[in-house]
């Protein structure tokens, strides 16, 4: 089972929830750029999606969603299946989450600056293992 975010962790990723409103398409945009050096990542994805802007921006909602709801995962459950069904769609296994996460906190530097400190891009890692861990558990029921 999955540890539990922490009280600050979750006070932290909630308080970004403004920055993501604004920001989120810009760091969704650079995390992919980030992600897409690898040509084998790359071709997981919709390459339509990504040049429409439907997938980046799809992701900044659902990110902004988490940040939103973090504290009332229930509300997220309809959204964790449809990302679970269609990373099993798409192949994705638990060994791409490291690269994604390897892309999404330094995106979150790039575009906020200063205000990503240490402490929110320490919480936003643990949220991300965190939520990781739950789509890693579903995708691993739906592959079976």
């Amino acid at each position: 089972m999955t540890k539990p975010l922490s009280a600050e962790t979750i006070a932290i990723v909630k308080s970004t929830a403004p920055a993501l409103q604004q920001h989120g398409l810009a760091i969704t945009q650079r995390m992919y750029e980030r992600l897409f050096v690898d040509p084998e990542i790359k071709a997981l994805f919709d390459q339509a999606a990504q040049a429409s802007g439907e997938q980046p921006r799809r992701l900044a909602g659902a990110i902004l969603a988490f940040a939103q709801n973090v504290d009332k995962l229930d509300v997220l459950g309809p959204a964790i299946e449809r990302i679970a069904a269609r990373h099993v769609e798409t192949h994705i296994k638990p060994a791409h989450y490291p690269a994604v996460a390897n892309a999404l906190l330094p995106a979150i530097k790039d575009v906020l600056g200063d205000a990503a400190t240490p402490e929110v891009l320490s919480a936003w890692g643990e949220a991300y293992w965190f939520l990781a861990d739950v789509l890693i558990a579903r995708e691993t029921e739906i592959y079976a």
